[in-house]
C-alpha cells in the first residue's frame, strides 16, 4: 500500500511513496503524530538525483525488516532539500557541528519539538568500514529515547541554543573596496591549481561564481593573472570528462582533481550558471571553444531539461540501467574501445578512442572511459570526427536515459533564463531567447500569485505548497532583469522590481544582512541565514545583484542601499575565504565599476540602432545595465530624456551619477564600455 507521499509533486517523494516505510511529508501533522504517540521523529533529506540516497533507499527504506523498525518506533518524514532547502539548512549546520562534516542523504533523529539530537549521513544495512549499521542505529536511539530522555532532552535544548547563538558577525559597516577585492585575487591565486585548472583538490567543482570574479576583476583593473586562472580553468574543465563531449553540458563535480571522471548527475544550476560564464569569457577573448561550450550547453538545457510547460527541470539522474538491468553510475555515458568499434568499425573507432582519450585499461570503472578531448590541437579531420561523434551520440540516445527530475525550481529557472536570454542575443540565436522568455512566462503564471509573493516548485504545470526562499526572489528577478536587457521589454523590469520590493518588505535583517525565509515563513528551530556561494550563488549575494541592477535601472536609493549593506559581509569574507563568496566577489566588481548604466535610443528596424545594442549587450564592463527602446518610451526609466542625436539613434553611458556625451559610433560606444 502506497505511503503519504503519493500525493506529493515532488519526484524525489514520489521515488519513496511504495516503500514499506510509513514515511510522512513534512508537516505539523507528522510532528503532532509524533506527540501523540511519544516516539522520536526520523527526518531523511536527500534529492532525486543523489546516488548515497537510491542506495540506501534501496539497502534500507525497500526492506521489510528495517522498515517494520522504523514504523513501531518512530514517525518517519521524508523531505526533498530542493523543495524544502530552509529545513535542508537548517538542520545540516546542526549535522556539521555535531559531527564535523554532512551530505546527503541526511540522517537526522528530532525530538517531537522538531530539536535534533543524533545525526548522521548514508548508513548502511550491515555494519562496514567502521560505519555502524542502519537497525543498530535505530536501535540505538530507540533505547536512548526509551531509557535516557532526560539526557536526549539535555543534548536537544543545547543543540538548538547552540544553532541560535550562531550570529552572523558579517564585516561591519561599509562596502567591499580596491583593497578587499585585490586580497581575494591574492587568495585564489595561493589555491589555484596552476597544471588542471580550477581551485583545490579532489573532489573539483565547477567554479562558476568565481569566474565571473575573474572575468570582472580583469575587465575592471586590467589584470592579465585574472583572465588566465579563468580561461584556464574554463579550457581543462571543456576538455574533460565533467563535460559530455558529445551532448553538452556539465556534471556536477568530478571526483579527481584532473576533471577526468565526473559524479554523473547533471544540475540545471551547474548548466545556466556555466552557460552564461562561457559566453562571458567569449564576450573578454573571442575564444571558439567558449562560443561553442555556452551554446551546446544552452542546447542541452533545451533538448534535455525543458519541460512541456517551458520551464527547466531539475536535473538528470547520475545512474541509469547499464543493459544488464543493474542501475549504474555513469551507464549512459562511459564506452569502451569495443563499444566503439560496435558502433564505428575498426578504423573509425581507433581514430575515435585516440580523439576523445578512451583506453583499454579504461579511464572508469570495469574498462570503460569517460570522454575527454585531452590533445590540445584541433583534429586532423574535423568532418571525420564530426561523424564519429554524431554517430556515437545517435547510438548512446538507444541506451537506456538518466531519470529526470521534472520538478522546476524557481531560483534555477532564473538562472537559466539569464544564461539562454544571454547567449541568445551574443550569438544570435533568437531561439534560445524565446526559450527564455518562455521559461519567465511559466513562473510568472504558475509560480507568482497576484501579490508577487513566489512559491518553490511546480511540476507539470502545478504549483508546488512551499514558499519561495530568498534565492528565488533573487535568481528569478536577475534572470528578469537579463530579459528586459535582451528583449528590451519593459515589463520584465517591473516584475522584477515587484520581486524585489518583496526582498526589501519581508527578508531583511539589521544593518544590512538578509534572511533565507521571509518574515512570515513556517517557523524552524533556526531562521536559516547563509550568505555563502556554494553550488549557486546563496540568496544573499543574489540578492545584492538584483538590488544593485534594479537600482542602476531606476536610480533607487532604497536598492541600491540595500545591496550595499548587504556586500558588507563580501567585505569580511572575501579576503579569507574567496571561493566560498565567488557571486558576492563578483558583485563588488559591479558596485565599484558603477556599475554603469547604458541606454541606446532609435527606432527598432534601424541598422544603427541595433548595432548600438549589439555592441552594448557585448559590454564587459562588470554588472553594465542596457535599456533600449524609442526615445522617451515608458518601457524604461532610463529612456527618459535621451533623445535622437541628429534625428539619429545615440548610446548614453553614465556611472556613478554623471553621464558621458551621446555617442553614435559602435566602436567609441565599445571603447567605453
Amino acid at each position: 500500500m502506497p505511503n503519504r507521499l503519493a500525493h506529493e509533486t515532488s519526484p524525489y517523494l514520489l521515488q519513496h511513496a511504495d516503500n514499506p516505510v510509513d514515511w510522512w511529508p513534512w508537516s505539523a501533522e507528522a510532528f503532532e503524530e509524533a506527540r501523540r504517540r511519544d516516539v522520536p521523529v526520523l527526518l531523511s533529506v536527500g534529492y532525486s538525483s543523489c546516488h548515497w540516497c537510491h542506495v540506501m533507499a534501496h539497502e534500507s527504506f525497500e526492506d521489510e525488516a528495517i522498515a517494520a523498525l522504523v514504523n513501531e518506533h518512530f514517525v518517519a518524514v521524508k523531505v526533498d532539500r530542493e523543495e524544502r532547502p530552509d529545513v535542508d539548512a537548517v538542520y545540516m549546520e546542526a549535522v556539521q557541528a555535531a559531527t564535523g562534516q554532512g551530505g546527503w542523504p541526511m540522517t537526522v533523529f528530532l525530538t517531537p519539538d522538531a530539536a535534533p539530537f543524533y545525526f548522521g549521513t548514508y548508513f548502511p544495512p550491515e555494519p562496514r568500514h567502521g560505519m555502524p549499521s542502519f537497525p543498530e542505529v535505530l536501535e540505538g536511539v530507540k533505547d536512548a529515547w526509551a531509557d535516557r530522555r532526560d539526557e536526549v532532552g539535555e543534548v536537544a535544548e543545547r543543540i538548538v541554543k547552540d544553532l541560535a547563538g550562531r550570529s552572523l558577525a558579517y564585516g561591519g559597516e561599509g562596502v567591499p573596496g580596491e583593497e578587499e577585492l585585490a586580497q581575494a585575487l591574492l587568495g585564489l591565486t595561493r589555491e589555484y591549481d596552476a597544471t588542471r585548472g580550477g581551485f583545490g583538490g579532489a573532489p573539483k567543482f565547477p567554479p562558476s561564481m568565481t569566474l565571473e570574479f575573474l572575468l570582472r576583476h580583469h575587465a575592471r583593473t586590467g589584470s592579465e593573472g585574472a583572465l588566465q586562472m579563468a580561461a584556464d580553468t574554463c579550457e581543462a574543465m571543456a576538455r574533460g570528462g565533467i563535460y559530455d563531449q558529445l551532448g553538452g553540458g556539465f556534471a556536477r563535480y568530478a571526483v579527481d582533481r584532473e576533471w577526468v571522471v565526473p559524479h554523473f548527475e547533471k544540475m540545471l544550476y551547474d548548466n545556466a550558471l556555466l552557460c552564461r560564464a562561457y559566453a562571458h569569457l567569449w564576450k573578454v577573448t573571442g575564444s571558439d571553444l567558449a562560443r561553442r561550450v555556452a551554446l551546446e550547453t544552452a542546447d542541452f538545457m533545451v533538448r534535455e531539461l525543458r519541460t512541456p510547460e517551458g520551464g527547466f527541470a531539475s536535473a538528470l539522474d547520475a545512474d541509469s540501467d547499464d543493459g544488464s538491468g543493474r542501475h549504474v553510475e555513469g551507464a549512459y555515458y562511459v564506452w569502451t574501445p569495443a563499444q566503439l568499434a560496435e558502433v564505428l568499425g575498426a578504423e573509425d573507432a581507433a581514430l575515435a578512442a585516440a580523439h576523445f582519450g578512451v583506453t583499454e585499461g579504461g579511464t572508469f570503472e570495469h574498462g570503460s572511459s569517460v570522454l575527454q578531448l585531452p590533445q590540445q590541437a584541433g583534429p586532423a579531420d574535423a568532418d571525420r570526427i564530426a561523424s564519429i561523434a554524431a554517430r556515437l551520440l545517435a547510438a548512446r540516445e538507444e541506451r537506456e536515459r538518466p531519470g529526470r527530475d521534472d520538478k522546476v525550481v524557481a531560483a534555477w529557472n532564473g538562472l537559466a533564463i539569464a544564461a539562454l536570454a544571454e547567449t541568445g542575443a551574443l550569438f544570435d540565436r533568437p531561439d534560445l531567447v524565446e526559450r527564455a522568455t518562455e521559461a519567465a512566462d511559466l513562473l510568472v503564471r504558475v509560480h507568482m500569485d497576484e501579490s508577487a509573493r513566489l512559491t518553490r516548485t511546480s511540476k507539470d504545470g502545478r504549483a508546488g505548497t512551499n514558499a519561495g526562499v530568498l534565492e528565488d526572489y533573487a535568481d528569478v528577478a536577475e534572470g528578469f532583469l537579463a530579459l528586459a536587457a535582451v528583449t528590451g521589454e519593459g515589463a520584465w523590469l517591473e516584475f522584477a522590481g515587484f520581486l524585489l520590493d518583496i526582498v526589501l518588505d519581508r527578508f531583511t535583517a539589521e544593518g544590512g544582512a538578509l534572511y533565507d525565509t521571509a518574515h512570515d515563513a513556517e517557523a524552524l528551530i533556526r531562521r536559516p541565514q547563509d550568505p555563502t556561494d556554494n553550488a549557486t550563488p546563496s540568496g544573499w549575494t543574489a540578492a545584492a545583484g538584483a538590488l544593485l541592477s534594479y537600482a542602476a535601472h531606476t536610480g533607487s536609493d532604497a536598492h541600491r542601499a540595500a545591496a550595499e549593506g548587504a556586500l558588507g559581509v563580501v567585505k569580511a569574507l572575501g579576503p579569507r575565504a574567496p571561493r566560498f563568496i565567488g557571486w558576492g566577489l563578483a558583485i563588488s566588481e559591479a558596485l565599484l565599476d558603477g556599475p554603469r548604466e547604458v541606454a541606446v535610443v532609435g527606432a527598432p528596424g534601424d541598422e544603427l540602432f541595433q548595432e548600438l545594442r549589439r555592441t552594448a549587450l557585448r559590454a564587459t564592463a562588470p554588472g553594465a545595465v542596457l535599456a533600449s527602446g524609442a526615445p522617451d518610451s515608458e518601457e524604461f526609466p532610463l529612456l527618459a530624456d535621451r533623445p535622437l542625436v541628429a534625428g539619429g539613434a545615440a548610446a548614453y553611458v553614465c556611472r556613478h551619477f554623471t553621464c558621458d556625451t551621446p555617442v553614435t559610433d559602435p566602436e567609441e560606444l565599445r571603447r567605453k564600455l
